[in-house]
């Protein structure tokens, strides 16, 4: 298999179709994975995801592979790397994503990752190098590319880069495989903020609550968040994330429009009046989530996720309540989640937080359209 591989000396097979990529499913993945598709199906390439984080994974392929300490979810990744070894891919590939695509790009000061998430690939790797090089031994290609997807124009160079000692690739296919991958995930993020309009139809419709969650991509993943936001689903609750709001013209003018009028934001994605320091792409849309929270009646409950020692969640908790509690709305924390999931007391606390939603939702929802003008037209 590892002939079609690009190696010194040898001819090269322009096809593909036998080559394996395995990407581990962790972290900002989670965000990007239809590009990855995309791009790499362009190339004629497979492409092969590990499963979701889970104790017996780590517990299976990562023991023992962590040579710093981090967050469990970075923490995590050997575990995802580990299975992929085990599954016979011909590469690795594990990208080091530096920035993020976000709908946010030109409304705020950058998009960058977390950089403890950035550099997790080489962190993790070091665990299978350290005493021998797992990835050697195995015929396995480890490529951990720098990417910016805050930079798509540079996406091309980076990844041909990476790739060309290994794929025989011209620099035009990559640059094409790049366009296809941005449109993919154009395409995926449109699908799923279509899905999430017609929640927020319905839920006007019936006039029924809905909870937002505000957390990490990462944290859909079912060993890093443990299901919290199914847990709400069980009780009738249809729950939305931060990440695929809708974002039709005509809704945000309706929740954002008067302060655009009143000069007091630039346009309904402006965060500037709550959050100066606009760097990190996830805090960012975290906080232009809260913002939206408050505004739309009809969520009227918002669930937070934080994993344990997270630097980047911890100065954002407090005006992240705040925003989202200005017009009423309920705002709960789950903080310092890691890798045990607590199924008794998860289960407490959502009775608790259903409670509440049940007691005070209908009043947050005339108190937050009294705040609004007449409903649009397409929510009539």
């Amino acid at each position: 298999m590892l002939g079609i591989l690009k190696r010194k000396g040898e001819k090269v097979k322009k096809d593909r179709s036998g080559i394996k990529v395995g990407i581990p499913k962790f972290l900002n993945i989670w965000g990007t994975h239809q590009f990855w598709v995309g791009f790499f199906n362009h190339l004629g390439i497979k492409v092969v995801f590990s499963s979701d984080t889970s104790e017996e994974q780590y517990r299976q392929y990562g023991k023992g592979r962590i040579t710093m300490d981090s967050c469990f979810p970075v923490k995590a990744l050997a575990g995802h790397i580990g299975e992929l070894l085990a599954k016979n891919v011909d590469i690795l590939f594990v990208p080091m994503i530096y920035s993020l695509p976000s709908f946010l790009r030109g409304h705020v000061l950058d998009t960058v990752s977390c950089t403890r998430v950035m550099m997790a690939p080489e962190n993790i790797k070091a665990g299978f190098t350290r005493e021998k090089d797992e990835f050697s031994s195995r015929g396995v290609r480890f490529i951990s590319p720098f990417v910016t997807f805050g930079e798509p124009e540079l996406l091309p160079k980076q990844l041909y880069e990476a790739l060309k000692e290994f794929l025989d690739l011209s620099y035009q296919e990559v640059t094409q495989a790049v366009k296809h991958g941005l449109r993919s995930l154009e395409d995926f993020d449109a699908y799923i903020r279509g899905k999430s309009l017609e929640i927020v139809k319905w839920c006007v419709k019936e006039n029924k609550p809905a909870i937002l969650v505000l957390a990490r991509p990462y944290h859909m993943d079912t060993g890093i968040g443990h299901e919290i936001d199914v847990e709400f689903q069980t009780y009738g609750y249809p729950v939305l994330w931060y990440n695929y709001l809708p974002l039709d013209d005509w809704l945000l003018n309706w929740l954002f429009g008067q302060e655009v009028k009143a000069g007091i934001i630039k346009s309904p994605f402006d965060i500037s009046d709550v959050w100066t320091s606009s760097y990190s792409s996830n805090t960012n849309e975290i906080i232009w989530a809260a913002k939206f929270a408050c505004r739309f009646p009809w969520i009227t409950g918002v669930i937070r996720l934080s994993s344990y020692e997270c630097g980047m969640d911890q100065p954002t908790f407090t005006p992240v309540q705040r925003i989202v509690e200005s017009r009423g709305t309920l705002y709960f924390k789950f903080g310092e989640l890691d890798e045990t999931k607590p199924a008794g007391s998860i289960k407490i606390r959502v009775e608790t937080i259903v409670y509440y939603l049940e007691k005070y939702s209908a009043d947050i929802i005339n108190k937050k359209l009294s705040m609004l003008p007449p409903l649009p037209k397409e929510l009539s």
